[in-house]
């Protein structure tokens, strides 16, 4: 396309044209280009791009390439979903993270007719034709991920296969079941086109049910990499032999680390003292120590390229797949107690009001004085003041004077080491206060196994000041990471969380409404502005479920070497620093001290320097699958220690409210359930978008987000993890309510059928009458 000669920057309706209407990706680049811009342009270019995605108006997909918000972009992978009876090819987004639902896209198939099945995967050009796209494909990829998961059952002579994914409700026949037995969980790659789709067994994962299947299913799901090859081994077992070298001595010092009571490594530890430099009076200074993987873990090595792939260690309830092998992550690298450790250290200085005075950054050698679990630190500071808890959160005055204490923290360890540790935070704390970050309660499910593996409860896990302490110094590191970076002018991988969109602000205050709650829009948009609503609310009912709508306000954090600052935090630089051993993000940030300070060897290369903004857009996808399968698999192991309970009374709260249902979780476990509206008794509902209700006609019965009742469990499927749920006095599809939809309601008039998935017309409308799927 030709360069366009403009002045100034080009408004917001030239660039949508210009996306749309160009052959290619169109990035920032290409934009500066075509409109002829300048450097100081180039500046202001930056910020309007970014302020059309906020406002909803683009988005970009990999390698920064602009596309309409909601539509697809230039060239992306896609794979094929559906070979209609016309022969038509339809595909789908192989990613797709906008809001709506995901885009059906018709392939117009090159060369010979039928060469693309379902479940092929395309790199393809699309244009946007009409009210649809269009897709020219480029090149077939690879298969792989589009093997689906299930488990085989017998029905008289007849093989299907129940998918595990709790979205695919359609079984499918297997016309070719190999070895595998009815209750075998097997991979199986679907054959055929519609309407007679089947299964082919690849591959049997074995029984669904015995102990580490749970994790096994979301590790083939989502395609998580969980065997080392031999030559990363090696590799790990070799480098872990190196001697640590000339390094800080730190090993006189008492640092411990605390963690979790079943922590698989540990990445850091910590101390403090009052600080004795006079300009720093009633200061403090502390040290975070480390572990330095980048002395073992060089770039460009086998190990280097094994951990890029995996992004960051998956953490499940029955098993760890870690980003490093097990001689590096849980132990040469794990600061254990009483052995010589390399670590790369952040000395911290602080002022008595918390402030951030002063950091240094060296490679040294330290040997931890304890690895103590949370519940064992917060029990000797709490045996110490002669009370059960300390809550610092309601004292943000200085904590009173600590004194002796027994149990499992030895009294030296404790006098010498925790008790400073706890002062500390009380400054960091206040730091905290004046800065406000989001403050969102939300708990976290644990799920208890026994050494077999079986499931010994699932509760929520406790939040102790302990955790707390670990997390604001934590933070105090890798906000100095950032620093020490910038200073320096030097790469950061950042830690990205960016304001919320206007587009949800605007779902959040309409929300809010419904409990007339008022939430102003002009306002400059901070954490404390959240927090603010929530005070307001107080311990009223509908709180935990303004808390979750809060929550699905916030954008997705992300990496970056671009800073955009951490809103949640709130604070303008963010770096992960601290979790080298399980995230690759941080030994980034560790490769870039030690180029930018000349701490030795293993700094950050030109060649990784240059495609920082490609890392982070892997590893940031790394880590969201992460998250997906860990929360899979811990609805899975809600769902089987919930399936001795079916047909049981059970405490439950409303998560949310559709058309067609509404979805609760079981209070203090999790895992949601369907109510389908089918099964409401023979009430007519209504359904309020934007109060997010179904209410009856008759009996004026409410559903509504947050509302708590007790619920009967009528299914709790542990493979897909999906529960289901009755009323307790049932519901049936009754002659009154097939007469209510066959007169279109209460108002006599004739209204829309809306056919469901069994052709069967829905009992819900929507408020004002309008039809809604």
């Amino acid at each position: 396309m030709a360069k366009r000669q403009r002045h100034g920057l080009p408004t917001r309706e030239q660039i949508l044209d210009f996306i749309q209407s160009s052959d290619a990706p169109v990035g920032k680049r290409e934009i500066a280009k075509a409109f002829g811009l300048s450097a100081q342009d180039k500046i202001g270019l930056k910020q309007l791009l970014r302020d059309m995605g906020d406002e909803g108006l683009i988005d970009s997909g990999p390698g920064r390439a602009f596309h309409r918000m909601g539509g697809i972009p230039k060239v992306t992978v896609l794979r094929v979903q559906d070979v209609d009876d016309g022969g038509n090819i339809w595909a789908v987004p192989e990613r797709w993270e906008a809001e709506g639902p995901q885009p059906r896209i018709r392939v117009q198939e090159r060369g010979r007719k039928g060469a693309l099945g379902i479940g092929d995967r395309i790199l393809a050009r699309t244009e946007e034709r009409g009210n649809g796209y269009i897709a020219h494909p480029m090149k077939k990829l690879l298969k792989g991920s589009e093997l689906v998961m299930g488990v085989v059952h017998q029905e008289g002579e007849r093989y299907w296969l129940r998918p595990v994914d709790k979205r695919e409700r359609r079984e499918l026949p297997i016309s070719d079941k190999g070895e595998a037995e009815a209750g075998d969980l097997v991979l199986a790659e679907k054959t055929g086109r519609p309407p007679r789709v089947s299964a082919r067994v690849d591959t049997i994962l074995g029984d669904p049910f015995a102990p580490r299947s749970f994790s096994l299913i979301a590790i083939h799901k989502h395609g998580i990499p969980h065997t080392f090859p031999q030559e990363v081994l090696d590799e790990a077992e070799r480098v872990a032999r190196q001697d640590l070298g000339e390094r800080e001595d730190l090993t006189h010092i008492p640092i411990v680390a605390i963690d979790p009571a079943d922590a698989r490594d540990h990445d850091d530890a910590v101390w403090a003292a009052e600080d004795d430099d006079p300009s720093n009076s009633g200061g403090w200074k502390a040290i975070v120590a480390i572990a330095d993987v980048s002395f073992y873990v060089r770039p460009g090595s086998a190990l280097d390229k094994e951990a890029r792939k995996r992004g960051n260690s998956v953490y499940f309830p029955d098993r760890v797949v870690p980003m490093l092998p097990e001689t590096l992550s849980a132990d040469v690298c794990s600061l254990k107690q009483d052995e010589d450790r390399a670590a790369l250290v952040c000395h911290l200085q602080v002022s008595k009001s918390g402030e951030l005075k002063s950091w240094r950054f060296t490679r040294a050698r330290v040997r931890i004085a304890a690895n103590i679990a949370y519940e064992d630190a917060q029990a000797a500071i709490d045996a110490s003041l002669g009370q059960e808890r300390i809550e610092v959160s309601s004292a943000p005055c200085a904590m009173p004077e600590l004194q002796g204490g027994e149990g499992t923290v030895p009294a030296a360890l404790l006098d010498g080491t925790l008790k400073p540790l706890w002062q500390f935070w009380n400054a960091l704390y206040k730091a905290r206060q004046k800065r406000a970050p989001l403050d969102l309660d939300l708990p976290e499910r644990r799920v208890m196994l026994d050494e077999k593996g079986r499931i010994l409860s699932v509760a929520p896990r406790e939040r102790l000041d302990a955790h707390k302490l670990i997390e604001d110094y934590m933070i105090a590191a890798n906000v100095a990471a950032a620093k020490a970076l910038e200073a320096k002018k030097a790469p950061v991988m950042y830690r990205d969380h960016e304001p919320p969109s206007r587009e949800k602000l605007v779902a959040l205050k309409e929300y809010l409404k419904t409990f007339e709650v008022e939430f102003a829009l002009g306002q400059v948009v901070r954490p404390q502005t959240f927090n603010h609503i929530l005070e307001r609310i107080g311990d009223a009912d509908f709180r935990p479920q303004v808390m979750e709508q809060v929550l699905r306000t916030q954008t997705q954090a992300y990496y970056s070497p671009e800073n955009h600052g951490h809103f949640g935090l709130a604070l303008g630089s963010y770096a992960h620093f601290t979790s080298p051993i399980r995230r690759y993000a941080d030994l980034i940030v560790h490769r870039a001290l030690v180029r930018a300070y000349r701490l030795g060897d293993g700094g950050l290369t030109d060649q990784e320097a240059e495609a920082m903004e490609v890392t982070g857009e892997l590893i940031s996808q790394h880590e969201r699958r992460a998250m997906e399968a860990e929360r899979e698999t811990i609805d899975r192991y809600v769902a089987a220690y919930l399936s001795d309970h079916v047909g049981e009374l059970v405490d439950c709260r409303i998560t949310g409210v559709q058309p067609f249902g509404f979805f609760a979780t079981v209070v203090g476990l999790g895992g949601d359930g369907l109510v389908p509206v089918s099964t409401l008794g023979t009430d007519y509902f209504r359904y309020d978008e934007a109060s997010q209700t179904l209410t009856g006609d008759e009996t004026g019965e409410q559903y509504a987000p947050g509302q708590r009742l007790k619920l009967r469990l009528a299914e709790a499927d542990p493979v897909s993890g999906a529960l289901r749920f009755a009323l307790p006095e049932g519901g049936t599809d009754s002659p009154v309510r097939r007469a209510l939809r066959r007169d279109g309601g209460r108002t006599g008039k004739p209204e829309k059928r809306m056919q469901g998935k069994r052709g069967r017309p829905a009992n819900i409308r929507h408020k004002g009458g309008r039809s809604s799927r």
